[in-house]
């Protein structure tokens, strides 16, 4: 125990698995975590004169299936293993941490998620800019980035780290910034400091400067791109020679979605249960790297028009040669992870399957290069050219593998014959040996006369021959008894033993050559790291645009054209989500959008709940979306003026842990649109103002309305949704204001919906009607009617000055609150009326229940 808590000192933060014998125990407050975490018995063993301590364990062969719901759990687990054989020594076995695994650093494959990164994350906190890094130290994706605040939670919010780091001293500034819903990890001060993180950089990297990777002007980047580094080094994760290049994230080059347009259009995950993603209707990839290149194209889209038209044409290409797909989609399912084999081999921790998985992969690379060079495709071609056929490690690993090795290394046969003379001569000893140890049993058999005579072996003894108590008395003299048992002898010879050795002796010469062959195999193998990378990162692109040919093919979708004009033309566009999720038979109804920044800058959408205001506002941001993305979309045709940020305010909720009401969460969101306009944006607002009191929510959603329409440089296009009518007077004043409704059909007192966006603006909402089909009861709706009817007497429209509300009329009340005795019912008028008579100052509180039991009487009575 003393050996226990000198080591757990030095990892206080971290849960340690203290291997004793063939168990990982924990001990103490680690039991108890680990107890509860992984449902195994907490027990407790005593610990000194009179002490008791928990304890908790499980066989260390159970690893690989306990340690992944640690880390899932957010825990760091710090495995400390026996540093020599126990045999070795007559004092306490040497132990030490051999690894410490988090949630941003693991290569355990049941730890990490097939198709998504393991992102490490660090933050440099400055005084107006910030900088960030993402290592994914299971491919070698490395990537900084630097700017405001907001910058780094769109980034975080697309890109999804599993671990943060930050300095240690700016942790109250740390929550005020980004909340407390990461899971982080803080580091020393010293840890962040210029001079320390830039020097590990360049060691790493071998370079004097950073300039080959365009990233000198990132100070606060750099710092913590510096930072994950020292992470590495202090979770004992010091082989990275995959981390081969560090990628600038520049703001200017992807499209800006603020945290909050992220999670409204549901584009990685959904708050509703058993919901539908845009991530999963797009993702046809067959290989995991593919998976995640997605989901980054998904969180960046791209601004620049050429790369963009890159990626449409390739998919054109595909979806014209469904062989060449079909056949590039084949190689591309049988190549499968070689981003994360590759960074196993650098890391030696790559299983002799996986190498040979890494053998076949690369054979794959080879008809995939010859198919893309004959295709008669630009894109294509370079691509191809940037794949090396590695034909020299495909040998090599042909060569001294076996074709099918065991799992694991120690299980023995695993490097091929010829590979070693001394390897093969071990192999002709050991197999030989055990073909003589037969010859010996049937002559032996021939000699004594006992039939039943049978040569074994087991740890104790080695090689016995074992004689039953029938023909014992047969047994020559020479023969050395070892054992006895119920119903026969057990002996031992000269012969025997001499055998013995030789072919143990082999055995554990076998598998001591074996892994040294095995080790220098993997050695060679890491020289080839960036060829590697450089194959897996083509055809992770490849994957994703043959996902994309897949998926428009499957769901007709079409060939968006971008144009640099700021014009947004979609015809008959459909929901990508919606329509996937409608039951067999169910036609999407399509609608037309129209956006310029000269004639209609700016449409007001009224119409009735559920008549599909939302999914319109949605379907056209994800039609942008997946264009800039290089994807087909889900319509006729579509026109796509460029756009360089998408802001949405649809939906609305509570962040009640943060002690936010529904209209603040609501006005946070609208904050952020209109402090951040740019004349390329598309703004997409969806009931502004609901979550307050009429007037208020009618003032504001004007003011915000006007202040896009007079904004002096940007022109955003904008679609507003909303239930307040008067929104439409504003056509009166803003010339690029335009009225549109989502039509309904009423007959017989019930509601159709058309779902068709046509011009003009609507004046009912038809709640009540969606009231009744939710199952609102009949007495509550027949009085909902009355009172709208009352409502709809005092109701005064907006003015068409577009200035200002007028005020209701002189006898009405200006609180829309329903005073309660206004309601129609004699029983609350009686009870009216005797409250008034009350005289409060003189009632004395026996009265006072005196009255109030009378007045429960009346009501029980009616």
């Amino acid at each position: 125990m003393k050996q226990y808590y000198q080591i757990k000192s030095k990892h206080p933060d971290a849960l340690l698995l203290f291997r004793v014998g063939d168990f990982y125990e924990t001990f103490g407050e680690d039991a108890k975590k680990a107890a509860r975490i992984l449902s195994i018995v907490l027990t407790k063993r005593a610990n000194g004169a009179a002490a008791y301590i928990e304890l908790a364990g499980f066989p260390h062969h159970s690893l690989d299936t306990y340690l992944p719901k640690l880390v899932r759990a957010g825990m760091r687990v710090a495995i400390c293993d026996q540093l020599e054989d126990p045999k070795a020594t007559k004092n306490i076995v040497k132990r030490g941490v051999t690894e410490l695994v988090t949630p941003g650093v693991a290569y355990n494959d049941l730890v990490l998620e097939q198709g998504a990164n393991n992102f490490l994350a660090s933050i440099y906190m400055g005084k107006s800019s910030h900088g960030i890094a993402f290592l994914d130290i299971s491919t070698g994706e490395f990537m900084v980035a630097q700017g405001s605040k907001e910058y780094l939670e769109k980034l975080i919010q697309g890109l999804a780290p599993n671990e943060v780091l930050y300095q240690k001293d700016k942790r109250i500034k740390f929550g005020e910034l980004f909340g407390d819903k990461l899971n982080k990890f803080a580091l020393e001060d010293w840890a962040y400091t210029e001079d320390f993180t830039n020097d590990l950089l360049l060691k790493h990297f071998g370079t004097s400067s950073l300039k080959g990777f365009g990233v000198t002007d990132l100070e606060y980047g750099i710092i913590a791109a510096g930072a994950c580094l020292h992470y590495l080094n202090e979770t004992k994760h010091d082989h990275v020679k995959h981390i081969t290049s560090i990628t600038r994230l520049e703001e200017s080059d992807y499209v800006w979605m603020d945290k909050f347009t992220i999670r409204n259009l549901e584009l990685f995950a959904s708050p509703h249960e058993d919901a539908v993603t845009l991530l999963s209707v797009l993702d046809h990839t067959n290989s995991p790297m593919g998976s995640r290149l997605l989901k980054r194209w998904l969180a960046l889209p791209l601004k620049d028009k050429k790369a963009i038209d890159n990626r449409l044409d390739v998919v054109e290409h595909f979806i014209g040669n469904e062989t060449l797909t079909s056949e590039l989609q084949g190689n591309i399912e049988v190549i499968g992870d070689l981003e994360r084999l590759v960074s196993k081999v650098a890391v030696n921790r790559i299983l002799p399957r996986e190498v040979v998985q890494l053998r076949k992969a690369l054979a794959a690379v080879e008809p995939i290069k010859s198919a893309m060079g004959k295709a008669g495709n630009k894109e294509l071609k370079r691509l191809s050219s940037n794949l090396e056929l590695c034909g020299a490690v495909i040998e090599k690993i042909q060569h001294e593998i076996q074709e099918d090795p065991p799992a694991l290394l120690h299980k023995g046969n695993v490097i091929a014959d010829g590979v070693s003379d001394e390897l093969d001569d071990l192999r002709k000893i050991a197999f030989s040996g055990k073909d003589y140890l037969m010859k010996i049993q049937k002559r032996e058999i021939e000699s004594t006369g006992i039939p039943s005579l049978k040569i074994s072996f087991n740890n104790v003894f080695g090689y016995y021959i074992e004689v039953t108590n029938t023909h014992k008395d047969k047994v020559p003299e020479s023969w050395i008894r070892k054992q006895t048992l119920v119903n026969a002898e057990r002996y031992i010879t000269e012969e025997l033993k001499e055998y013995e050795s030789k072919i143990l002796g082999a055995e554990e010469k076998i598998q001591v050559l074996e892994a040294q062959l095995y080790e220098a195999l993997v050695r060679s193998l890491q020289q080839h790291i960036v060829a590697i990378q450089r194959n897996a990162a083509v055809i992770a692109k490849l994957d994703c645009l043959c996902s994309f040919a897949s998926i428009a093919v499957k769901n007709r979708y079409v060939k968006p054209e971008l144009s640099e004009d700021n014009v947004l033309d979609i015809k008959l566009g459909r929901h990508p989500v919606i329509e996937q999720e409608l039951p067999l038979g169910d036609e999407y109804i399509a609608n037309d959008v129209y956006l310029d920044s000269k004639e209609q800058q700016i449409i007001i959408i009224t119409g009735p709940n559920m008549s599909g205001k939302s999914a319109l506002l949605r379907q056209t941001a994800l039609i942008v979306l997946m264009s800039q993305m290089g994807s087909y979309v889900p319509a006729r045709s579509a026109t796509i003026g460029l756009v360089d940020k998408i802001f949405t305010r649809v939906g609305a909720s509570d962040n009640i842990s943060s002690g936010e009401s529904t209209f603040m969460v609501e006005m946070n969101e609208t904050a952020s649109i209109i402090n951040n306009l740019s004349d390329r944006s598309l703004v997409l607002l969806d009931e502004i103002g609901r979550g307050t009191s009429t007037y208020d929510g009618i003032s504001i959603a004007w003011a915000i309305t006007e202040y896009i329409h007079e904004h002096p440089t940007a022109k955003a296009r904008t679609l507003f949704a909303t239930h307040y009518h008067e929104m439409n007077e504003l056509t009166n004043t803003l010339s690029r204001v335009k009225n549109y409704n989502v039509s309904v059909k009423e007959a017989n007192k019930k509601i159709i919906f058309l779902r068709k966006l046509i011009p003009g603006g609507s004046e009912h909402s038809f709640g009540i009607h969606v009231a009744k089909m939710a199952g609102i009861p009949q007495i509550v709706l027949l009085r909902a009617n009355e009172i709208m009817a009352k409502l709809e007497k005092s109701h005064v429209d907006v003015s068409g000055t577009g200035n200002a509300l007028s005020n209701r009329s002189s006898n009405q009340e200006r609180d829309m609150q329903l005073n309660f005795f206004e309601l129609n019912d004699p029983v609350l008028e009686k009870i009216k009326d005797k409250i008034a008579l009350l005289d409060l100052n003189t009632l004395t509180p026996i009265e006072a229940m005196m009255k109030l039991a009378e007045l429960k009487k009346l009501i029980d009575r009616e």
